[in-house]
């Protein structure tokens, strides 16, 4: 009886939140949304920000990196774009960005967060109507949590678009060390800033063969480093600036969560792989990722085209990108997302 009682007031919770968040949508110009919902789940207060033209009531949830990143950092001129073409949420994650709770080693982890986002979907049909139609991208960590997401349910989804992320974190150590070796020694062939490249090789010399959180973080630096430094050489395009989002967020309570959630999220991602479950995924996929990613090696974005079970998948390297496409080549980006978006909608 009791946990039939509080299973009703979780609903009426639910509820209460959806419907003080929003207005009458009878009267609301959908084509130009502008919009800020709050998703109430398990001790979280997550805000989703809505932007672009819902008049198809088309909604592409975006997943930020991270753990720990902001869902406004996406905006920039090919978000710009798609949402032109459909309505784009862009979501706080669970102990990210602007969202509020109280975290603990049993109130974080990845299968809350991708009931988080689960919850987030019945709040948008609540809103908007249960004949919204729904795409989810994912980028970085963001992809780990997307197919964390669609392998628990995935019938709420018309398409899966992973950026530059990974479906195996444990894998993700010893790629790192790989993936360094052969950039540095093609980039030292090519005369291009040598010392730092020999600096790289140093580093993949003195870490462990063993996944640890001191060297993983070494090497996850030294991977940003790399990709600024392959835009100094004219390897990759230059990543253009996204649309400001500090005056967007408290900085003190960004950095709180970012720093919280990391170093409660951290020890379960070092053991943690969907590899073999990959098959599950049935919906259509477009998987992205740059061809100089240094931060999450293209070799995972090939992995999950090979393995996803769906019939209807295409995998497109940006050739001048690293870890953010949608910021070195905008255009691109944009076009692709919006030509998959339209044919599965």
């Amino acid at each position: 009886m009791q946990k039939i009682i509080n299973n009703t007031i979780k609903s009426l919770t639910l509820i209460l939140i959806i419907c003080t968040t929003t207005s009458c949508t009878n009267n609301e110009d959908l084509n130009d949304l502008n919009e800020t919902l709050f998703v109430r789940h398990k001790n979280a207060d997550m805000p989703a920000y809505i932007h672009g033209n819902a008049s198809e009531k088309v909604f592409l949830i975006t997943l930020h990196g991270g753990p720990g990143g902001v869902g406004l950092g996406f905006r920039g001129k090919a978000f710009n774009a798609i949402e032109n073409n459909c309505a784009v949420v862009y979501f706080d994650q669970r102990g990210s960005g602007a969202s509020q709770g109280s975290y603990s080693e049993k109130g974080i982890s990845v299968d809350i967060m991708a009931e988080d986002v689960l919850a987030l979907v019945k709040v948008l049909k609540r809103k908007y109507g249960n004949e919204s139609r729904f795409f989810l991208l994912g980028s970085s960590w963001g992809v780990t949590l997307g197919t964390a997401t669609l392998l628990k349910d995935q019938n709420d989804f018309l398409g899966w678009i992973p950026v530059g992320g990974t479906h195996d974190p444990k894998g993700l150590y010893l790629e790192y060390i790989t993936n360094f070796e052969n950039i540095a020694n093609q980039q030292i062939t090519l005369g291009n800033n040598i010392e730092f490249w020999e600096s790289v090789n140093s580093l993949i010399k003195s870490v462990s063969p063993s996944n640890n959180k001191k060297d993983f973080r070494k090497m996850n630096i030294k991977a940003f480093n790399a990709e600024e430094k392959l835009a100094q050489d004219n390897i990759i395009n230059t990543p253009e600036e996204g649309t400001n989002s500090a005056f967007d967020y408290n900085p003190t309570t960004t950095l709180w969560n970012t720093l919280n959630t990391q170093s409660l999220i951290d020890p379960e991602l070092r053991n943690l792989s969907y590899t073999n479950r990959l098959k599950e995924i049935e919906i259509p996929a477009l998987i992205l990722s740059g061809k100089y990613d240094m931060v999450v090696p293209t070799r995972f974005s090939q992995e999950a085209f090979d393995n996803f079970g769906s019939n209807d998948k295409a995998l497109l390297i940006f050739e001048r990108s690293g870890h953010s496409p949608m910021f070195s080549e905008p255009k691109l980006f944009s076009e692709k997302v919006i030509e998959f978006i339209d044919k599965h909608k």
